[in-house]
């Protein structure tokens, strides 16, 4: 063998070394590659199956919510539902007629309504709204100074009242006061604040009356105005559905929190020491956010989520069904997919870090992508979690992560309303029998109303829990406005001019 071949089969030989070793680099990397998907898969599979909901396991979740409810009527603090007394005892009948105010106080903002009410035929003839900013300094400075600056707004927004609308001599304006804050409430018009929420703090507040506060405010700026109900937005929102329905029987707010509010016997509530109401019924403000039961299925992510929270072991069932916190689950799972299996390549993205980030409208944009190549999941990572250049695969993967979180939800959301029908015994049609009227559940919220994956699921699960035989009696109707229109009907159906 000359010298020639003997360097050709040397350098085929180190080529074949060559091809050998990218050859197993490439194996490996993607042994790698394969060892980290299946982690990953292994990731989402536990959390898939820890965060189950068979339909036996709601049906216990009812149980104990119903079980929760009879105890919280029973006395105070005897049960983790607060069960609260609301002293509505006259929701409205659809027969009101007037021009009524309403006050919407929850936040950095508030509004100012005015809603005329034209009786059964014309229903709400029309209203009219105002929103006012609230400057910082208020939010921290003095009872006197807020009370003050939003009856000044009042006075201005009363003032702009048509020509004939004015109330006859004697007789005062009336309005309903929706308070977004947690209050001990006294009466229909009267409640002491408990603490302030929503980045306010104003201590002398704190233990006051409000609606005597807001009141004092209104005489200094000389509006002849009476307050007529103190109410919650839930509570408003069973008001806005019963003007129209005479059958709704309970509201559910699913916003970024969660709450719910029925009418009950006022008889069935033996922690009730006044007089019976003429009525006979009284709305009840469960509070259901705070339920908890060792059927509720909770993972890892949620018992962090809970710890690292602002009120740990408060608000269990709210921390996994409403908006505020859907989004922040799905990020928890992604993060631990990163750290764990580099779901998103070597780099655990930074943004992906960082609490709250995610959204529940961008998870719900994410659920909710049909495009081919889901073009908006890779917007939803790049935009705000910095994450580029996704493969079809991940992506499919975040949309299923989203698919088990929102199920969740929905279904748990289901079965706390399942338990409410329960309590009332509307769950069910006995032998014999005649069909019961319809029992209709009136909902509000963004989360109901702009996530309908959530809300399909929502009530698909409510049909499954009540069965063919009840389901036709059961009707989900979505009540807008509770805290707005809800407040003024309620001024409405407690009015000091109804004629006895």
């Amino acid at each position: 063998m000359g010298k020639k071949e003997v360097v050709v089969v040397v350098c085929a030989a180190a080529a074949a070394v060559a091809v050998a070793g990218v050859a197993t680099v490439v194996v490996r990397r993607e042994m790698k590659k394969s060892g980290r998907w299946a982690k990953a898969m292994g990731i989402v599979k536990e959390f898939e199956e820890k965060c189950a909901t068979p339909i036996g396991k709601l049906r216990q979740v009812a149980d104990a919510m119903s079980v929760e409810m009879h105890a919280g009527l029973a006395s105070e603090g005897g049960s983790k539902l607060k069960m609260l007394i609301s002293y509505v005892d006259n929701l409205p009948s659809g027969e009101e007629e007037g021009l009524f105010y309403a006050l919407d106080l929850g936040g950095t903002n508030f509004r100012v309504l005015r809603v005329h009410l034209g009786g059964r035929e014309k229903g709400v003839v029309s209203q009219e709204f105002e929103e006012v900013s609230i400057p910082p300094h208020l939010m921290t400075g003095t009872s006197h100074e807020l009370f003050g600056y939003i009856a000044e707004a009042l006075a201005k927004f009363v003032a702009t009242e048509r020509e004939g609308f004015h109330p006859p001599p004697g007789r005062k304006r009336e309005l309903g006061f929706t308070f977004s804050f947690p209050v001990r409430q006294l009466s229909i018009a009267s409640g002491t604040l408990i603490k302030w929420t929503k980045g306010f703090s104003i201590e002398d507040a704190v233990g006051e009356d409000v609606v005597g506060e807001l009141t004092k405010a209104l005489e200094r700026v000389g509006l002849d105005m009476h307050v007529t109900a103190l109410v919650n937005d839930t509570i408003g929102t069973l008001a806005g559905g019963r003007f129209y329905n005479p059958n709704v029987i309970a509201a559910v707010i699913l916003g970024t929190g969660t709450n719910a509010a029925y009418v009950e016997r006022a008889q069935a509530i033996p922690k009730w020491h006044g007089p019976l109401p003429k009525s006979g019924e009284m709305v009840i403000n469960m509070e259901w956010g705070s339920f908890r039961s060792s059927h509720i299925p909770l993972t890892e992510y949620d018992h962090m989520l809970d710890a690292e929270s602002l009120n740990p072991g408060e608000q269990i069932f709210e921390k996994i069904i409403s908006g505020m916190y859907l989004g922040e689950i799905v990020r928890r799972v992604l993060l631990k997919m990163a750290e764990e299996a580099a779901f998103f390549g070597d780099e655990v993205p930074a943004k992906l870090r960082v609490p709250f980030i995610l959204r529940t409208p961008d998870m719900s944009a994410m659920h909710h992508d049909t495009s081919p190549d889901l073009k908006v999941v890779s917007r939803k990572l790049k935009d705000i979690l910095e994450i580029s250049n996704t493969s079809l695969k991940v992506r499919k993967v975040v949309i299923d992560i989203c698919g088990i979180v929102a199920t969740r939800g929905a279904r748990l959301s289901a079965a706390g309303i399942y338990g409410i029908l329960k309590k009332l015994g509307r769950d069910s049609v006995k032998e014999g029998e005649p069909k019961p009227e319809k029992s209709v559940i009136a909902l509000d919220g963004g989360l109901f109303e702009h996530y309908m994956k959530f809300s399909a699921c929502m009530e698909s699960t409510l049909k499954e829990l009540i069965g063919e035989g009840v389901s036709g009696n059961v009707v989900i109707e979505h009540s807008n406005d509770g805290s707005g229109i809800g407040a003024a009907l309620l001024a409405a159906s407690h009015s000091h001019y109804l004629e006895a």
